[in-house]
């Protein structure tokens, strides 16, 4: 018997009472033997069995969770938190059984990381002095020994105020004149909120993932009624006042020579019959301080109610220069007169090549993970160095690898076979070759589109919130938010501090000075790691 079926026996006699053996005959004896070691064969059947499903359903999942960027059905997303739950029941029911049943080489141990508590969180202390005076054991005399001490993270809900403005009017005692101050412009003309609450508003609905209706139930906890009509008003007001702010992100964006471009879907209420369509959020990022460029990052959004090459191509029109992207074949139509050129992304080939060493450990996988991550190697150490110094290193470092690793490709497809998984990895890889060399020939390029891919995760986040677009509108509305946001956190500015001071300003400033509110012009501190380099 092996160790591990042995190991099954043992939990099972621990809890079953068995005959006394010595009364037995032969038969009985054999029969009880039998029946014993039939149920241990099941269990351990149903142990590999639920294994086999669970390294299954992790890749089925990741997998889905990679096709969120790309797919064309809402239902995915439900399909996802579908195999979630499953993968959590069978993995609940692995962890209710006792270790020994389980393999040492399936055990994974957890060990939880806790950070410390921001040191400028106000601190309040609660001493726990003992009851005792004296020894509870000889009455003898106490001294301080020393001090054990835990924290403990709690929240106090935000406060409101109102501030009265108090215009006094003067009458002048020989003309009658009255002299007053002109009452000071609103964020929202005749607008109830001022431009702290507008911004929290906002940066609750877009950057923390709280539809209107969930926060004016948050708002009523706390003794203050605001209907979610009000708030959509207040937040149609904000998208109507910062639509010249948003055109000036926009051109600043498109300005560029090298972009990272991406989309992703969202569903969006069909007017009419209350079901979803499939909307788009398409994300254009200007970010080039990898290449030691001390130019501003940036994000533009724009939405489309669906995924046709029409939209890329408006949005790109005057654009020319390099555009790092996936291969979505709706990009194809901006190549075709050679103004765009495309930067291909070696994290879609990695990330091909991750999944199968997750399923299967293909040993082909494994080496072709190893090869990329030398390539990743060297571009983690020229990060933030000037374009000629990085194209001169991956001209004498990245370029050998990559050439071996292109004739690696060609002589392991020899050995696999034409339908397996690793094959159409390779395939896509060898597809796109000249696309994926060539950012060794620019120091602007980086390796791959994951600037595009971190501008996308809020979105992907907040659908999971939404649940959907109100309209085509509100899809706007969301694009126009999201590069606000987006291009503050970019330049590690702190998104509600940023629209706060924007919305203080914004209706006593010149049309023709409004780039002086973009982001990086506004003189707030940086606040959040994303002032640096990725």
């Amino acid at each position: 018997m092996s160790r591990h079926a042995g190991n099954v026996l043992a939990v099972m006699l621990d809890n079953v009472v068995l005959p006394n053996l010595d009364e037995l005959d032969s038969d009985a004896l054999k029969a009880l033997i039998v029946e014993k070691h039939i149920l241990v064969i099941e269990q351990h059947a149903e142990l590999v069995s639920n294994k086999t499903e669970i390294d299954s359903l992790k890749l089925l999942i990741l997998k889905l969770q990679r096709m969120q960027f790309g797919t064309s059905s809402e239902k995915l997303a439900r399909h996802v938190d579908q195999l979630q739950l499953r993968l959590e029941d069978l993995e609940t029911n692995r962890a209710s059984q006792p270790a020994s049943s389980i393999p040492a080489a399936d055990r994974t141990p957890r060990k939880p990381a806790r950070r410390p508590l921001p040191s400028d969180l106000p601190r309040e202390t609660e001493t726990l002095q003992p009851k005792e005076n004296a020894c509870p054991d000889c009455g003898g005399r106490l001294s301080h020994l020393g001090d054990d001490v835990c924290e403990t993270l709690e929240f106090v809900p935000g406060r409101f105020k109102v501030i009265r403005t108090v215009r006094p009017k003067l009458s002048c005692q020989g003309c009658d004149r009255i002299v007053q101050e002109p009452a000071p412009h609103r964020p929202i003309e005749r607008g109830l909120a001022g431009p702290g609450l507008l911004a929290h508003v906002i940066v609750a609905k877009y950057c923390h993932h709280l539809p209107l209706y969930r926060q004016s139930e948050i708002y009523a906890h706390e003794g203050l009624e605001l209907d979610r009509s009000t708030l959509a008003d207040w937040v149609g007001g904000v998208s109507r006042t910062m639509e010249p702010l948003v055109d000036a992100i926009r051109r600043y964006v498109l300005g560029a020579t090298k972009l990272h471009g991406d989309d992703i879907p969202i569903p969006v209420l069909a007017p009419g019959n209350g079901k979803t369509k499939t909307g788009r959020l398409w994300t254009y990022v200007l970010e080039d301080r990898p290449a030691g460029s001390a130019e501003a990052p940036a994000v533009w959004f724009a939405y489309s109610p669906d995924r046709k090459s029409e939209h890329p191509a408006n949005h790109l029109a005057r654009f020319r220069g390099t555009l790092q992207a996936d291969g979505f074949p709706g990009f194809n139509r901006l190549y075709e007169k050679g103004e765009i050129r495309e930067a291909a992304c070696w994290a879609h080939v990695r990330r091909k090549f991750h999944d199968l060493y997750e399923a299967h450990a293909s040993p082909i996988a494994k080496e072709a993970l190893e090869r990329i991550a030398m390539l990743y190697g060297i571009e983690k150490e020229i990060r933030g160095r000037p374009p000629d110094e990085r194209k001169q290193v991956r001209s004498t470092r990245s370029r050998p690898l990559l050439e071996s690793l292109h004739a690696w490709f060609k002589v392991s497809l020899t050995k696999l076979s034409r339908k397996s998984d690793v094959t159409q990895a390779i395939h896509y890889a060898l597809g796109r070759w000249t696309q994926l060399v060539r950012y060794c020939d620019d120091g602007r390029l980086e390796a791959d589109n994951n600037a595009a891919e971190r501008a996308l995760r809020t979105v992907a986040l907040g659908r999971k919130n939404y649940l959907f677009a109100g309209s085509n509108a509100g899809g706007d509305r969301a694009a126009a938010m999201y590069s606000l946001i987006g291009s503050a956190k970019l330049n590690g500015i702190d998104p509600e501090a940023y629209l706060s001071l924007v919305l203080s300003r914004i209706a006593d400033h010149p049309i023709t000075r409004i780039d002086e509110l973009l982001p990086w012009n506004v003189g707030l501190p940086h606040t959040t790691a994303a002032a640096k380099a990725p």
